[in-house]
């Protein structure tokens, strides 16, 4: 609508009605228009559309409205750092329908021309155009594992009482997923061959195709498909290579071997007996990247993982005190439903106009809800957090009277994310040596497949972390992943404990725990160096200690 500029107080109708449909607890697919129309926002026409999308998936206002823009043009929505009204200055002025037209008109330096662009602006839309289009048939790890599952199962079906079992990026949780990749053992391929093209959601790319492997696009979401045909007895021998980096398979653990000889000398029955072969402790596939796995494996060393099931309380969330879609209140009960023992509230802070931060009053109004809610909920308890943004100059956006309020501090960057390495790292260690600080936040700012996040010296970061005895988060959003998995070994290194933290802003968001678990499993993260794995007594002591010790 805001693209066709429509009037501006439909859109806001429209606008309004969804942060009210936010809070609804209910399902709305079950709901009938009157239930619709007593949700005080939602009037007559918003239900009959909601209805509407129930029915048929769709309503047919978006459907005309779609009808009357170029696929392109919708494409151009998603760019990050610009909304509704620049696309469609670009689209009526410049006449670009495609992103491919809107790359080569930045390049050709026409963007900049157009009234309230500028070059700068038309240097970031052309690398954000240059970032989209290298991330073209990518998808995070959250949004990949159900399909890739989904088709293990139809797989399964179409070939009962076969070995099948999924392999590749899925089965080692790389954070993005380019192919699925699937082992079957069978001794009859071209049999195995044509049962795969009876799976509906298959579509075989015959070029690309061969005897002992099946090739095409899962059509629910996009991504490439490989389907390796293997003689049963090599099974277990194709499962491991095609679950490893190159880099994991390729070092040598003795002058003249790895565990590419290894596999090819003979068949295995599992994963296992590769690895008792070569005289290894079995190694995780999401640990196979070709680090230090290897001689942990070989000193019988390796690390017990992490495990969801080890965290006892939620850090970082947030409420309708900010941004969040559910109360305090019903953010805790839920936390405590699904069995933790405490949750961090850590709304944004007041530079975050824009995510409804809160000002001085609004930290003391919430942390007196606290104390009350907590009487309420023992022995479940809520810390008195914030996610206080970082400045340009690394200082916190509260003065000491109001940091020395909370239990801990989520130290974070929100904003002028244009920034060298040597700004950023600076920034973040300024921030980091605050002694208020407690816990340092998606420290990159990375939106995976959206935006690159700011350069910064990780090294440099983990260590003055170590030095200043702050926790690092890693941000279980899928998008973000945050600490990268690459550094969480060298944090362990460097005795800095790691958060796992899912910034949730509603009660389903605590769902992403398990892909910041998944996230530290792969770095070599065990529950003695996670501090939410601590009790709440445990994790209490700690914030009070820390307390005491800012002079």
């Amino acid at each position: 609508m805001e693209l066709h500029d429509e009037n501006p107080f439909k859109i806001r109708s429209y606008t309004n009605a969804v942060g009210t449909l936010e809070l609804v607890e209910d399902p709305l697919a079950g709901m009938s228009q009157t239930q619709l129309e007593s949700i005080q926002g939602v009037g007559k026409g918003i239900a009959a559309k909601i209805v509407e999308i129930n029915t048929t998936g769709s309503f047919e206002e978006l459907d005309q409205m779609l009808a009357a823009t170029p696929p392109g043009v919708v494409e151009m929505l998603r760019i990050k750092g610009i909304g509704p009204k620049k696309v469609r200055n670009l689209w009526r002025e410049l006449g670009t329908e495609t992103v491919e037209e809107l790359l080569e008109a930045c390049e050709q330096d026409k963007v900049s021309k157009l009234k309230g662009f500028g070059a700068k602006t038309q240097e970031n839309i052309k690398q954000a155009l240059l970032f989209t289009q290298q991330n073209r048939g990518k998808l995070l790890y959250a949004e990949a594992e159900a399909g890739a599952e989904a088709l293990l199962q139809s797989i399964k079906a179409a070939l009962p009482g076969a070995q099948v079992a999924l392999a590749g990026e899925v089965r080692r949780r790389m954070e993005i997923i380019t192919n699925l990749q699937f082992i079957l053992g069978t001794s009859t391929p071209a049999t195995a061959h044509g049962a795969l093209n009876t799976i509906a959601e298959l579509e075989e790319d015959e070029r690309a195709s061969g005897p002992f492997a099946w090739r095409g696009a899962y059509t629910l979401n996009g991504l490439s498909v490989e389907v390796k045909l293997v003689p049963e007895e090599r099974f277990a021998n194709e499962l491991f290579l095609c679950s490893s980096s190159l880099e994991h398979l390729s070092q040598p653990f003795t002058s003249s071997t790895n565990l590419l000889t290894v596999v090819r000398e003979q068949g295995y029955t599992s994963e296992a007996d590769i690895y008792k072969s070569a005289g290894m402790a079995y190694v995780a596939p999401e640990l196979r990247e070709g680090t230090n796995e290897i001689q942990l494996a070989l000193e019988n060393k390796l690390p017990e993982l992490l495990e969801l099931t080890d965290l006892k309380g939620i850090l970082h969330n947030h409420s309708t005190y900010s941004d969040g879609a559910h109360t305090l209140e019903q953010m805790a009960v839920y936390c405590r439903d699904m069995g933790y023992q405490y949750l961090g509230i850590s709304d944004h802070s007041k530079t975050a106009s824009y995510a409804g931060g809160l000002r001085e009053g609004d930290v003391l109004r919430q942390q007196k809800e606290i104390d009350e809610l907590n009487k309420k909920l023992a022995p479940f308890k809520i810390f008195k957090g914030i996610e206080s943004d970082i400045l340009g100059d690394g200082s916190l956006d509260y003065d000491k009277d109001i940091l020395k309020t909370f239990d801990f501090i989520v130290a974070s960057i929100h904003s002028t994310l244009n920034m060298d390495e040597k700004k950023a790292t600076a920034r973040l260690i300024a921030a980091i040596e605050n002694p208020y600080t407690t816990m340092l936040g998606h420290p990159t700012g990375r939106l995976l497949l959206r935006r690159e996040g700011y350069p910064i010296n990780h090294k440099e970061v983990i260590d003055a972390c170590a030095a200043n005895n702050v926790i690092i988060e890693i941000n279980s959003n899928p998008w973000r992943l945050d600490l990268d998995w690459r550094w969480v070994q060298y944090a362990l290194d460097k005795g800095v404990m790691l958060s796992i933290n899912p910034d949730a802003h509603h009660t389903s968001g605590y769902d992403d725990m398990k892909y910041g678990v998944l996230v530290g499993r792969k770095g070599g993260l065990t529950k003695e160096m996670t501090f939410n794995s601590k009790s709440v007594e445990e994790a209490e002591q700690y914030f009070r200690e820390r307390k005491e010790k800012i002079k």
